[in-house]
């Protein structure tokens, strides 16, 4: 997500009000807010779902709406959204 520069400051206080709720929602494992290093009105956000059926539901919940709706307002470029599937897990070195 790109967000005016002048809007980076709501994003995260918006993330901030949303991310307990997001996480208690069910079906969801994690969630987490990361930001560009180079550009600092970019964000990603990464989250687990349990299923594709999990995900679904929230995406169609008053809470997504809320805080969706809140959230499109303030981008700059429009924004890209992404489902995967983890393929191996990292490991750190020793």
């Amino acid at each position: 997500m790109t967000f005016r520069p002048d809007e980076v400051e709501q994003f995260k206080t918006i993330f901030n009000e949303s991310k307990d709720l997001i996480r208690r929602f069910p079906g969801n494992h994690h969630v987490e807010l990361l930001q560009d290093e180079k550009d600092a009105s970019v964000f990603f956000t990464l989250s687990f779902w349990e299923n594709e059926e999990a995900l679904e539901a929230y995406r169609h919940s008053e809470l997504f709406r809320d805080t969706w709706s809140r959230t499109k307002a303030l981008f700059r470029e429009r924004a890209e959204a992404w489902s995967t599937r983890r393929q191996a897990e990292g490991q750190t070195a020793s």
